[in-house]
């Protein structure tokens, strides 16, 4: 084994979050998967990661973790760390920890012993809201739930611009996201955003940030929300819009569109969308329910 690896292994987590692993150039060849288990499975959690991907990840029971990334899915398996949690197998270590108001989490590539992560592949992390759901979620009242409801994708999601606020030098604007399939499907957690320009280029110098709650109601974690055919939900995309003078930003850049990931897809949905935001981010809030919206009978199934 390396040095640097062996070292990794018993490093704590607040120094895996600084990366003591050797950062990976590009994302590897995609792993196969193990089998996907067949149990019922807790609600999963979304990790916002600094290239703009998504992790998200569920925990049908204490010992396992289902990773899905790039469009593929991974089982993983606990495994011995110095603090946080861990969890390697289908190739790729897991390992998160809470620091505050913040979890952090970092994806890496295991290396030729199949148990070290030797390679970062993501620095990942979330509003902290309490104990992961590690666990199966028992299903309340037999009607549709996360469990029983796929997840929303990309085609089946049409965004709608539901009308903005503004105050004390922020702007908020609240982004619908319609089911227009046939079928109930979920949404868990922080959608990914990307703004773009008029000519449909990625502002990269703008990025993406979730936030705990929403812009007027902070502090509320996210919680699953099923779509019934032509329901909505809605998340919120807040911004300033006072330039930051103190680190030389005289005017804002403009964008044009923004397109939306749901948790765990990799499709985006696009919105046409005008706004200048300063500082170089926005905040996005958990998707929640659309006051109004109709959702799933009591007692329906899928």
């Amino acid at each position: 084994m390396r040095p640097l690896s062996l070292a990794c292994a018993l490093v704590s987590s607040a120094a895996l979050a600084v990366g003591c692993t050797e950062e990976a150039a590009s994302p590897p060849e995609p792993v196969t998967p193990a089998p996907a288990s067949t149990a019922s499975q807790a609600p999963p959690v979304s990790y916002a990661c600094e290239s703009g991907q998504s992790v998200v990840v569920s925990y049908p029971d204490t010992a396992t973790a289902r990773l899905s990334y790039r469009g593929q899915e991974y089982v993983l398996r606990t495994a011995l760390s110095a603090s946080g949690a861990r969890f390697v197998g289908s190739g790729v270590e897991w390992w998160i920890a809470s620091r505050g108001d913040t979890e952090s989490a970092t994806l890496s590539r295991l290396g030729p012993n199949e148990e070290v992560g030797t390679a970062v592949l993501e620095r990942c992390s979330r509003p902290s809201s309490g104990p992961l759901p590690i666990g199966p979620t028992p299903a309340e009242g037999g009607g549709a739930t996360p469990a029983s409801a796929p997840p929303c994708r990309g085609p089946q999601l049409r965004l709608s611009n539901e009308g903005r606020d503004a105050g004390a030098g922020n702007r908020v604007a609240n982004i619908g996201l319609q089911n227009v399939g046939t079928q109930p499907c979920s949404l868990t957690g922080y959608p990914t955003v990307v703004l773009q320009d008029a000519h449909g280029r990625n502002l990269t110098a703008i990025r993406s940030e979730q936030a705990g709650g929403s812009y007027f109601t902070p502090g509320q974690p996210p919680a699953p929300v099923v779509l019934a055919p032509q329901a909505k939900a809605a998340f919120e995309l807040a911004w300033s819009a006072i330039p930051h003078e103190g680190q030389g930003e005289r005017t804002c850049p403009n964008a044009a569109r923004i397109r939306v990931t749901a948790p765990g897809d990799t499709s985006p949905a696009p919105l046409e969308l005008n706004l200048a935001p300063c500082g170089g981010r926005v905040k996005v809030s958990p998707i929640r329910p659309l006051a109004g919206a109709p959702q799933p009978a009591s007692g329906s199934g899928v």
